[in-house]
């Protein structure tokens, strides 16, 4: 069968809203569909009221309508719905004549310069069905035991005891993240702005404790992948505090995996054997206001 030389689902990506055509012969076989057996989005949206004597069916939508859902990207804003197409049932209920089907349809809009028309053109994804998940960020952070393999059932500690955290995020339908810790202080109370009070990661990345005497703190290389940060933690207690409970408050932040460690997104241990800062991940100079305490402030 020669092919139609026009596409049997067009769409056109407007600044506000998309426009999809479709052609009433879908399969190209000569047997029209029905507009009614068309919808779009989760919402079951209906095509413009359709004019028999014309051989397209039309769905004019706003972008956030009809069940669409938004990924936003470092580049771009990209919008997802489907074209259903659901075939009335035979009048024989033994038999099938039609297929039902679905057009995935996408609009990408850069983020960065002035929103253009062009239409990214779809494929056909026959007895698929498409589940779109929120984009939420779960973060967690937990004692692990030695080998790191599971969640440590115990939270007591020795003093000369290493402390094993890990730091993670999970997400849903986002883009690939890289987990950082920006701060953590420990407190002797739940108050974190209580006293007394130590910052043993600070200034965007740095872990303190490591430059103190006789520690072996510092983040763990290599990461076990770019979503979760590993670091060690030198047990200790307050001086005259007569209690023996420690609490610990993180501040954990992600960029996309893709953009290199800078001196704001940062990982940084001190080297006894160099005297110097280490990245876990980048150039040392992204270290080098561990020191001084000029980082400029996570963004």
């Amino acid at each position: 069968r020669a092919l139609s030389p026009r596409p049997a689902v067009a769409v056109r990506c407007q600044e506000g809203q998309l426009a999809v055509t479709v052609r009433r012969d879908l399969f190209g076989t000569g047997r029209p569909v029905r507009a009614a057996e068309l919808s779009l989005g989760t919402a079951s949206c209906p095509p413009l009221a359709p004019n028999p004597a014309q051989a397209f069916v039309t769905f004019v939508a706003a972008l956030h309508e009809c069940g669409s859902t938004l990924q936003v990207t470092p580049d771009s804003l990209i919008y997802r719905t489907t074209l259903f197409y659901k075939p009335t049932r035979s009048s024989n209920p033994l038999i099938v004549r039609a297929t039902p089907a679905e057009v995935p349809i996408e609009c990408h809009y850069p983020r960065r310069s002035n929103v253009s028309s062009g239409a990214v053109h779809p494929t056909w994804a026959p007895f698929r069905s498409t589940v779109a998940a929120e984009e939420r960020l779960r973060f967690s952070l937990r004692l692990m035991d030695d080998d790191w393999s599971r969640e440590r059932l115990s939270n007591g500690f020795q003093l000369g005891d290493s402390l094993r955290l890990q730091a993670d995020v999970t997400s849903e339908g986002h883009v690939p993240l890289r987990l950082f810790v920006d701060r953590c202080v420990a407190t002797a109370s739940p108050d974190r702005s209580s006293s007394p009070r130590y910052a043993f990661i600070d200034l965007g990345g740095c872990l303190l404790d490591s430059r103190a005497e006789d520690t072996a703190s510092a983040f763990v290389s290599p990461r076990p992948r770019p979503e979760s940060l590993r670091f060690l933690l030198d047990a200790f207690k307050f001086a005259g505090d007569a209690g023996n409970l420690l609490y610990i408050s993180c501040h954990l932040r992600v960029s996309p995996a893709g953009e290199a460690p800078n001196s704001r997104n940062k990982a940084c241990s001190f080297s006894r054997a160099s005297g110097l800062w280490a990245p876990l991940e980048g150039t040392a100079a992204i270290c080098s206001c561990c020191d001084t305490g000029s980082c400029p402030s996570p963004g």
